[in-house]
């Protein structure tokens, strides 16, 4: 059912006869360890030796390190493995996906709002370059979901469009580029996410687009990366009842809502019959609870394998987890012709990626050669010019700009917050906050620049029942509207929310207060989401608001150009920044 000698595979008769040939010399054991990729918990080389030797994996995907770090790792890795290792970085933003000292380049909705689809090949490019340089063949992007609601924190930013066709133009253009240095993609999350706002991480989240419609937008923008020669997908743990009801009209209500990871109909039926991909598969983390809760972790691991996932994204416990896939395998869930399948094109991957052609010790490039490629000025500077082009005045209708000593010298910056804690706070940015920043760069153009110290934070480290007290009288206070125009020119909302169960502002327990921007009539205000491009749906009644999309210090620091007037606001909207409201646009 395997065809190698076609795309994405195009093996030769050497590479073929590989690919057999290793199938046939492996024990059942070593069959069953090459269906899962590894999570390593350490860098040791006696716990990667033991991983290997114990487990037979074909291959890993890693927690963050410096380029140093990870080049060791996947050095001892390729050295001590039977079968050459599938390594595999998550450059959705650029080589920073691969070691934390890569190229950050700008998430997807950022290079998005550039217009402009060579920053797309760009990314693809210099993610390449820099995962390919530690050992690295291998890459969980682009992301080609399609952001169409606007309450979807998962993809909010790292999406590029709610456009299918720029979608498909832009995905592309990063294949394009990662591709040059031997990476093979892996899109995701098929069969598309950004149509629910739930996370999967915490519950079912159904693509519930018809079949019609789905053929029209993700359909479309999957079958443009198939006959582009995509090498593999990552399938999301993402319901498709439309197309499930489609193979079988009288499918229960469990198996339309079975994710895609676990739901032949999806994986078997609609992607490999009706669209023909021949590429490899590999399952979403197998941790999030939409396919967790479908059924007991012992079913859930063979099940995988018999939908048409080719690989099963990390272990749980590895000796549970082992056994569970082994016994699915002597129980029959998965058959000898599935589990062959599998096999090859996991090894026919590999074989693609020309790693059956190399000795051990040559798989990995030189090491200094490699660390010589981490991070070059002319790869970190087209994170500028990404910055410069993306930035998005989306609503204008005060012209407000440029701002200038003349008329706005006191300012007053006030950060606006959304909830606080989750998995969002653990990846959120580190460092001074973008107030803190914003403040330095418009004091050295001669404002005289306050930031809103919140009451609330004080508050909240008292005892109980003063805090009960304080709030109360925060909340029963009356403010007059003259401490601020008495005070401010101008006010800038800066708005920093992670993603987390939502991504949504939170507004204070207190009212009058300057971190809710009531005052919008009385003192020029301008808000700045550096996350989310929705929060217009939260303050629909600010006259100016800002997207951009990030809050790095390069990103901050043209922002701060474009204010003052000395550079231009570029940046189109991929996305539907007004969320589909009409109270947003006035």
């Amino acid at each position: 059912m395997v065809n190698l000698r076609i795309q994405p595979y195009n093996l030769d008769d050497e590479g073929v006869k590989w690919v057999q040939d290793t199938i046939a010399n492996m024990t059942i054991e070593e069959k069953i360890g090459q269906l899962f990729i590894n999570m390593g918990a350490s860098r040791d080389e006696e716990y990667l030796k033991g991983v290997l030797d114990n487990y037979h994996i074909a291959g890993v995907r890693y927690n963050p390190g410096t380029a140093e770090e990870v080049y060791e790792q996947n050095r001892i890795l390729q050295e001590n493995s039977k079968i050459p290792l599938l390594i595999a970085a998550n450059t959705e933003s650029g080589g920073n996906g691969a070691c934390v000292d890569g190229t950050y380049i700008g998430n997807e909705v950022k290079i998005a709002a550039t217009n402009d689809k060579r920053y797309a090949y760009e990314m693809g490019r210099v993610s390449g370059v820099e995962a390919s340089a530690i050992g690295c063949n291998w890459s969980f992007a682009p992301i080609v979901d399609i952001n169409r609601n606007w309450r979807n924190p998962i993809i909010s930013t790292r999406t590029w469009s709610e456009d299918v066709d720029q979608t498909l133009e832009l995905s592309l253009e990063y294949m394009r580029g990662i591709m040059e240095s031997g990476i093979a993609p892996a899109a995701k999350h098929f069969p598309g996410d950004g149509i629910d706002e739930r996370d999967q991480h915490l519950s079912f989240a159904p693509n519930h687009l018809s079949v019609e419609e789905w053929d029209e937008t993700f359909g479309k923008v999957y079958g443009g990366l198939f006959e582009a020669g995509l090498p593999s997908i990552m399938a999301g743990h993402i319901s498709l009842p439309s197309y499930v009801r489609h193979f079988n009209p009288d499918a229960t209500v469990q198996e339309q809502i079975l994710p895609a990871t676990l739901n032949k109909y999806i994986l078997t039926d609609l992607l490999r019959g009706k669209m023909n991909f021949n590429g490899l598969v590999v399952t979403d983390a197998s941790h999030m609870v939409a396919m967790t809760s479908a059924m007991k972790r012992s079913e859930m691991l063979p099940t995988a394998i018999a939908a048409g996932s080719d690989l099963f994204l990390f272990f749980n416990d590895p000796d549970e987890d082992f056994a569970w896939m082994l016994e699915g395998y002597k129980n029959g869930i998965i058959t000898d012709e599935r589990l062959e399948e599998a096999l090859t094109r996991i090894l026919g991957t590999k074989a693609a990626l020309g790693l059956h052609k190399k000795a051990k010790t040559e798989i990995l490039q030189p090491k200094e050669e490699a660390m010589a490629k981490i991070g070059l000025p002319e790869n970190v500077a087209i994170a500028a010019e990404v910055a410069d082009k993306a930035i998005t005045l989306v609503k204008n209708n005060e012209d407000i700009f440029p701002i200038s000593v003349e008329k706005h010298k006191r300012v007053l910056l006030v950060d606006v917050k959304g909830t606080e804690g989750g998995f969002g706070a653990l990846i959120g940015a580190q460092g001074p906050k973008p107030t803190e920043i914003l403040k330095a760069q418009l004091e050295e153009g001669g404002f005289e620049v306050s930031i809103w110290e919140s009451p609330i934070e004080k508050i909240m480290s008292l005892p109980a029942e003063e805090r009960r007290k304080a709030i109360g009288s925060i909340y029963a206070a009356k403010r007059p509207i003259s401490d601020l125009t008495d005070n401010y020119d101008l006010i800038i909302n800066v708005a920093v929310v992670n993603p987390n169960t939502d991504q949504r502002i939170q507004w204070p327990a207190s009212k009058g207060t300057p971190d809710i921007p009531f005052y919008v009539n009385e003192v020029p205000t301008i808000f700045i989401s550096v996350q989310c491009p929705f929060h217009l749906a939260d303050v629909p009644q600010v006259k100016t608001y800002i997207n951009t999309y990030d809050n790095k210090d390069i990103t901050l620091k043209a922002l701060v150009e474009k204010m003052l007037g000395r550079s231009e606001f570029k940046g189109v909207s991929p996305v539907d920044a007004y969320c589909g409201l009409l109270d947003t646009r006035y």
